[in-house]
């Protein structure tokens, strides 16, 4: 039987003993304060030390996805293995190119059988909560079909929520007007973006104040999950406090199977900006 390896990228927000304790590889993508300043998320460049520089040099940069050529060198590398199948889960194809990078090195090294590359139309450990358990699955022992069609069924199931703490960054990034900005910081209003069924960004609603935020995430979850066993992960941007605290309130109120608390890297912090939290979720 094929030996199965996992592939996905820096934007899954894995926290990196968990992505070593199962073999997960992780191509990094970009982050670029100028021509002369560019790291790789999460390798030359922590989440901390992004937000302690974001917040002290008061710029947002740009990010960027890895090349062609560098999936094509990653391929090649793990492929030098026999009976080895490589899933590369990448960012939604509509937040980032990453996809159609990975896309573009299948074609030319011309691997339809060894490689299947997956746009998961997530962000954030949304990804990751997809990645973690097909790796789990892979360790396992099973097999490629198995490991798709699970697949399959997570991205049917898998939702995400952001409650965005400042609109700067949104702004910033052409999200939302500066006048919304403006006024939606004096009205405390809280941002709560979500991803459609193709992997958008798209404002669930705004909500005034954190508590009445987090509620409302928290109705909307038990209206789609009720009691289903589920796996959950919580990521935040520098709010380890808020993150723990709905992860307490998630842990009470669903029949959770197994939970992570992790980062939101410097790619997905370049957009909702610091002090963000995110919930992802699917049916276990």
């Amino acid at each position: 039987m094929s030996k199965v390896v996992v592939v996905t990228d820096s934007t899954a927000d894995i926290p990196k003993e968990l992505a070593e304790q199962l073999n997960i590889t992780v191509i990094p993508l970009n982050v670029i304060f100028s021509e002369e300043e560019t790291y790789q998320d999460g390798v030359t460049l922590t989440s901390t030390e992004f937000y302690e520089k974001v917040v002290a040099e008061d710029r947002i940069p740009s990010t960027s996805q890895p090349t062609p050529y560098q999936f094509e060198e990653l391929y090649r590398e793990l492929l030098t293995e026999e009976d080895t199948t490589i899933i590369s889960i990448h960012l939604s194809s509509k937040m980032s190119g990453t996809y159609q990078a990975a896309m573009i090195a299948k074609q030319s090294l011309d691997l339809s059988d060894k490689l299947h590359v997956i746009d998961s139309k997530r962000a954030s450990y949304a990804i990751g909560i997809i990645v973690v358990e097909v790796a789990k699955m892979a360790k396992e022992g099973k097999s490629v079909e198995e490991c798709l069609s699970r697949i399959d069924e997570l991205m049917n199931d898998t939702k995400v929520y952001f409650l965005v703490d400042t609109l700067e960054f949104l702004q910033k990034n052409g999200r939302i007007g500066k006048a919304s900005a403006m006024l939606g910081s004096l009205l405390k209003i809280k941002p709560i973006l979500s991803l459609t069924e193709d992997g958008e960004v798209y404002p669930v609603e705004k909500v005034r104040g954190q508590k009445k935020a987090l509620s409302r995430i928290l109705e909307v979850l038990r209206d789609q999950y009720g009691q289903d066993r589920v796996h959950v992960g919580v990521s935040h941007a520098v709010n380890e406090e808020l993150a723990r605290e709905m992860l307490d309130r998630m842990r009470a109120e669903f029949n959770v199977e197994s939970e992570v608390m992790t980062d939101i890297g410097a790619v997905i912090g370049a957009h909702v900006g610091p002090g963000t939290v995110a919930f992802s979720i699917t049916k276990a």
